[in-house]
């Protein structure tokens, strides 16, 4: 080949790479061969930056020199945010910048809000303390958001969608946490109120001097109350719901305590609303052989060791409804002493019942006397139920319980309820019953992503805005050995031991084939 044919070639090559650079820029494509699409961007992300009518700009504060495990998020960072420019029209922009440069870059990411962190730095041989940044703040006009550490990049998606989504929106709906019932506050359940404060105005709502639920509620979530309701706050819930109003019922039945390892039935007064909307929740507890563990003190001779065990009235279910999007990403929750739910009065009632989250195939309820110990002994009838529900939906147009019904009084309350525009037959709306007021809050949770996931996702069903709940439940995380069966942790513990040496035997096997494949050719030729 001659020196003329080696340039026109080295031309060419340069000229195909400059042409397919040109047309990435202009047309953008990723191919994510991962389960789930974990690295490509939502339908609804791709809408909503492509929605937006003017600037929104990303400022990455990032380290530069950051140890390998950091720098890996401060890629995928960029990688992320380059998808989002490419699907927003020009209008999302962004920039990393290193506050290490300069001590005024550095005074500015602080005034964002985004704090140095300490990093372990390997220099020299020796581990060292050192200060970097690893954060990003949102600006769009005169808003801002912040996300101060990025610790992960499992979630990004979302933190970033749910900024455009509320610094862009002209009103943000608001979610009502009804007050006043002994309900948990909002400090209780923190998590919960973070995830929703993302996209909604979340706001305490107490029915006050009798006057109705304010009209801009979205949703009213009402969470594990702990006192009877009165006839006059029945109504007022009553008729939030006839005027098109969603509401949440999470409720306890059983007031259950692991310090005495007894429970007692809970009398909320909220039988009769429910059952008018086709629906109870049974005085029991559901036990199921799928379950949460917990630490008991156990005697083993001289000594107490302690020791965790399965606690069956600790349901961990994974019996989806997999089209509904509340749980079809959802891989497991955990309830605190859950109670079953009976659907069969929403048929004759006109009303659509769905059940969304189900217990296992080994199951059963405990009514009557309710005994919790966790280191009672169990029999198999005990567990002879399949599918018990525990969260169920339902839509359609909801009859009010007082429609021919009185509005009774209450000597301590001094104000009257105004009943003369009393609404018999409401709107089309839809409430979510669940069975359980626990597995959300904080203190119960176990610290379990799903449990306020489902929260998080039944807020967005019933204020119809479902649009991020299918980021939101998007987890790029490997799933953990505790959320499947015994059998499979053992198959896949297994896998793993014997693949590497099965690999590495089949190898050796293979080059000693080839080896004396080749000393007979090498005969048969007389070398």
């Amino acid at each position: 080949m001659n020196r003329r044919q080696i340039i026109i070639r080295t031309l060419l090559i340069l000229g195909i790479i400059v042409l397919v650079n040109m047309i990435g820029l202009r047309f953008f494509k990723r191919f994510d061969l991962t389960q789930g699409n974990i690295y490509t961007l939502s339908r609804a992300s791709k809408n909503l930056v492509g929605s937006l009518d003017d600037k929104f700009l990303v400022k990455a504060y990032f380290t530069s020199d950051l140890p390998p495990e950091y720098a890996n998020n401060r890629r995928d960072l960029r990688d992320l945010l380059d998808e989002y420019r490419a699907y927003a029209g020009g209008n999302f922009q962004y920039e990393f910048i290193d506050p290490g440069k300069k001590e005024e870059l550095e005074q500015e990411a602080q005034r964002y809000g985004i704090p140095p962190v300490q990093v372990q730095v390997l220099k020299e041989d020796k581990l060292q303390i050192e200060k970097a940044y690893m954060g990003m703040v949102f600006l769009h006009g005169d808003k801002q958001e912040r996300v101060p550490v990025i610790q992960s990049t499992s979630n990004l998606e979302y933190e970033i969608s749910s900024a455009v989504k509320k610094m862009t929106s002209k009103d943000l709906k608001k979610i009502g946490f009804l007050a006043g019932q002994g309900e948990p506050n909002l400090q209780q359940i923190s998590r919960v109120q973070e995830m929703l404060a993302k996209q909604y105005q979340v706001t305490p709502v107490e029915f006050g001097e009798g006057k109705p639920i304010p009209s801009d509620i979205a949703v009213l979530l009402i969470v594990a109350p702990n006192q009877p309701f009165k006839s006059w706050e029945k109504f007022l819930i009553d008729q939030y719901l006839m005027k098109g109003g969603k509401i949440a019922f999470m409720l306890n039945k059983v007031n259950s305590s692991l310090q005495t390892k007894m429970g007692q039935p809970l009398n909320l007064n909220l039988d009769d609303l429910l059952e008018s909307y086709g629906v109870r929740v049974n005085t029991d507890l559901v036990r199921d052989v799928s379950c949460a563990y917990v630490r008991v003190d156990q005697q083993a001779g001289f000594m107490i060791i302690q020791n965790q065990i399965p606690f069956y009235y600790l349901p961990r279910v994974g019996d989806f409804q997999k089209d509904s999007p509340i749980v079809k990403d959802l891989s497991s929750v955990v309830f605190y002493f859950a109670s079953s739910i009976d659907t069969s009065l929403a048929k004759e009632k006109g009303l659509t019942a769905s059940v969304l989250v189900r217990s296992s195939k080994k199951s059963g309820r405990q009514e009557n006397y309710f005994v919790i110990d966790p280191t009672m002994q169990v029999t198999k009838e005990m567990f002879g139920e399949s599918g018990i529900p525990l969260v169920v939906t339902v839509e359609g147009a909801f009859a009010s319980l007082f429609g021919n019904k009185f509005v009774g009084g209450d000597t301590t309350f001094k104000s009257s309820v105004d009943t003369t525009n009393k609404i018999v037959s409401g709107k089309l709306s839809k409430i979510v019953v669940i069975g359980d007021g626990d597995f959300l809050q904080d203190q119960f949770s176990g610290g379990n992503r799903d449990n306020f996931l489902l929260a998080s996702n039944m807020v967005d069903w019933l204020a119809d805005d479902i649009g991020l709940a299918e980021i939101r439940s998007r987890d790029s995380g490997s799933k953990p050995l505790d959320e499947v069966s015994e059998g499979t942790k053992t198959w896949l513990k297994g896998l793993n031991l014997a693949v590497p040496p099965i690999i590495v035997i089949l190898v050796g096997v293979l080059r000693w084939r080839m080896r004396v494949s080749m000393y007979k050719r090498l005969e048969s030729r007389g070398l």
